[in-house]
């Protein structure tokens, strides 16, 4: 189990090695009761921006491709590629 407090500033790195960023805030699915994704940069900053859905596209990591949460947050291969 992992606090959701606990994922705010870590590091997000992919299963081949490349760095995507670091959590800095998460998205939650309060009726099914889970974390849909995962921001590299802050919710406001997206919400301000001209561009919201492809600024949001691009700087969240769905957690569905979570595989491991340590000192990072190891994620597997995208579902498509961007």
């Amino acid at each position: 189990m992992v606090l959701l407090s606990d994922m705010y500033g870590k590091q997000i790195i992919s299963n081949d090695g490349k760095r995507l960023g670091s959590v800095e805030d998460l998205i939650l699915d309060f009726e099914e009761g889970k974390v849909v994704s995962m921001l590299t940069t802050k919710i406001d900053n997206l919400i301000k921006s001209e561009h919201t859905s492809q600024m949001l596209k691009k700087n969240s990591v769905s957690y569905d491709r979570v595989k491991n949460v340590s000192e990072t947050v190891i994620v597997g291969a995208s579902e498509q590629k961007r």
